[in-house]
């Protein structure tokens, strides 16, 4: 999750906990920003570690967080803004109160969507948003040999819409992005025949 990311989740937090009876005060919110304004410097500079945190985890840690990603993502509920708004609200986090008692928001800050394709059973369980930023491949609108002509290449996008189909039993889910230079392309069936075309930005 990038800097950017990071700060339109916690405006969204903001409006959860006004939706919720449980606003923050204004103190708190400048709080919670200025902490997003350290870690976008800290990103500017080039100080941010491009180490996979989830390897700082233990096997059973480990197991426990991405069960908790999951089962947040099935709810349709960004697993980051739940935790900070249970740090936010005092609320005990159950199986992953261990993440702020041992790693605390530094450590969580450094978790992004790319870290979790290396544990390739769970890569799948991170739904698209719109506004999420991702990789698609080539291979999505020209034949692609890894002996010919046209090599695989990755390019920058962002998701502007995510739509589920459903046919009877079968169901697939659509996905349009949008290109820097403005340009959209729909990718059909994106997690059901389409996922090895995109990933999550590579650092």
């Amino acid at each position: 999750m990038t800097p950017d990311e990071i700060e339109a989740s916690m405006l969204a937090a903001f409006n959860d906990c006004d939706a919720a009876s449980c606003p923050l005060t204004d103190t708190q919110k400048q709080i919670l920003l200025q902490v997003i304004e350290q870690i976008q410097g800290s990103y500017t500079s080039g100080v941010s570690s491009i180490a996979n945190p989830l390897d700082e985890l233990t096997p059973e840690e480990l197991e426990a967080f991405l069960q908790f990603v999951k089962d947040e993502e099935q709810r349709n509920r960004t697993w980051k803004v739940q935790l900070l708004n249970d740090w936010l609200l005092e609320n005990h986090s159950g199986t992953v109160q261990f993440i702020r008692k041992r790693y605390g928001l530094q450590w969580l800050n450094r978790v992004q969507s790319c870290h979790f394709d290396k544990y390739s059973y769970f890569e799948d369980a991170l739904k698209l948003r719109v506004g999420d930023r991702i990789e698609v491949s080539n291979a999505l609108w020209e034949w692609v040999q890894e002996d010919g002509p046209c090599k695989r290449e990755w390019f920058p996008c962002m998701v502007i819409k995510v739509e589920e189909i459903s046919n009877g039993d079968d169901s697939s889910t659509n996905c349009v992005v949008r290109f820097f230079n403005g340009a959209e392309y729909e990718i059909q069936g994106i997690y059901e025949w389409n996922r090895y075309n995109w990933r999550w930005p590579q650092k």
